[in-house]
């Protein structure tokens, strides 16, 4: 069946893509992680009559090792996105990247937790591996753009390619996504931003993918099984040193703990310190003496966090600014204390005290839909 006619969608599939001239003369890469948003991406890039070459980068095979499908880029993943290719009647590469992921990603995630750091291994492989190598790769294959199936709106303003939270609320990736540049911007692509979940798997089945009901991943794809500690300990076995949990106001040793990797900033259970008058959270670890400090909910309330390493996406508007500090968070009214962007420290100060912030985690900024960019948290006041 023609790669044109596969999928017979109302849809306007060329103006999904941006595309810069005739899509017969075209040619589109698309990342194929093996899931159904990009196998939907690539049944759309195809619709349009383009040239269309998938690419997926084999990064951490964690579902060989656990006996689970579905994890990220795995073998069974792998199978699927050549499966979607030879029905979509494109070209499929795989590149194995695993050595730069664990580099770059897990050994990161491990040191974050060691450091009694939050991390979010997501946006630092969307940083690196994935934008970074996928983009040469696209460039060096001389394609017109590069297509993920990452759930965020790339719109056209006065300024350039901006980065909008896609339609969906219960969809938008952005906060994974702060970090990509103008230039990048101006050459990826993000069909499904404007779309919703059901809408996408109706594609799906219309195409006739064979991944079309398969289940969305629901963690970090190296850890499937929600274990980081046990990660943790593969990579940095010196993580699981056992010491105190203290509280922070009377510096009382409350409990003993089996090692800071298990604990982060603001987690209320699993510490085991029964018989006290009112609840106790995680309200800071030092790494460096095995320590855990606990207090009361009123001492995670934050009031201002300087960021790091920030990037801006587009010229910085003067309107109202919001923050997001954790993905499924809503984003807070902020005031921005000096110049976001070209990896420069700035300070966002909360309207009202936010609760829940932590270093190691991304502070990503918006105006109204549109990101502005963000930065990582190095500490909160």
């Amino acid at each position: 069946m023609p790669t044109h006619t596969i999928l017979d969608s109302a849809l306007d599939s060329a103006s999904l893509f941006d595309l810069p001239r005739p899509a017969a003369d075209c040619r589109i890469v698309v990342a194929m992680s093996g899931g159904v948003d990009s196998s939907v991406v690539a049944a759309l890039a195809a619709s349009t009559g383009a040239e269309v070459i998938g690419i997926t980068l084999q990064l951490y095979d964690y579902g060989a090792a656990t006996g689970r499908k579905g994890a990220c880029c795995a073998g069974d993943d792998i199978s699927d996105a050549r499966a979607v290719s030879d029905r979509l009647g494109i070209a499929h590469y795989v590149f194995d990247h695993e050595s730069a992921f664990r580099e770059e990603v897990v050994e990161q995630f491990a040191d974050d937790y060691l450091a009694g750091r939050t991390p979010v291994p997501c946006i630092r492989c969307n940083m690196g591996p994935k934008f970074t190598d996928l983009l040469r790769m696209a460039k060096e294959l001389d394609a017109d753009c590069l297509a993920t199936g990452h759930y965020v709106q790339r719109k056209i303003g006065a300024a350039g390619a901006e980065m909008h939270r896609a339609v969906d609320p219960a969809r938008d990736q952005s906060y994974f996504l702060y970090a990509t540049t103008d230039e990048q911007l101006d050459f990826i692509r993000y069909p499904l931003g404007g779309m919703p979940k059901a809408q996408v798997r109706e594609l799906a089945e219309q195409a006739g993918l064979r991944n079309a009901a398969k289940p969305d991943s629901q963690d970090i794809c190296f850890v499937p099984d929600g274990d980081y500690a046990k990660i943790v300990r593969s990579v940095r076995p010196e993580g699981g040193q056992p010491g105190a949990i203290v509280h922070a106001q009377t510096g009382e040793e409350l409990g003993r703990h089996k090692g800071v990797i298990h604990y982060t900033v603001g987690q209320r259970r699993g510490l085991e310190i029964g018989g006290l008058p009112e609840p106790l959270y995680v309200v800071g670890l030092d790494a460096a003496n095995a320590e855990v400090r606990v207090g009361p909910k009123a001492m995670l309330a934050v009031h201002s966090a300087q960021i790091i390493e920030t990037n801006r996406i587009g010229p910085l508007p003067d309107t109202a600014l919001t923050a997001k500090v954790r993905s499924l968070s809503k984003p807070v009214p902020i005031e921005l204390d000096g110049p976001l962007g070209a990896g420069l420290a700035t300070t966002i100060r909360f309207k009202q005290p936010e609760f829940g912030v932590a270093p190691g985690q991304a502070a990503v900024i918006y105006a109204g839909e549109r990101v502005v960019g963000g930065g990582w948290i190095e500490r909160t006041d």
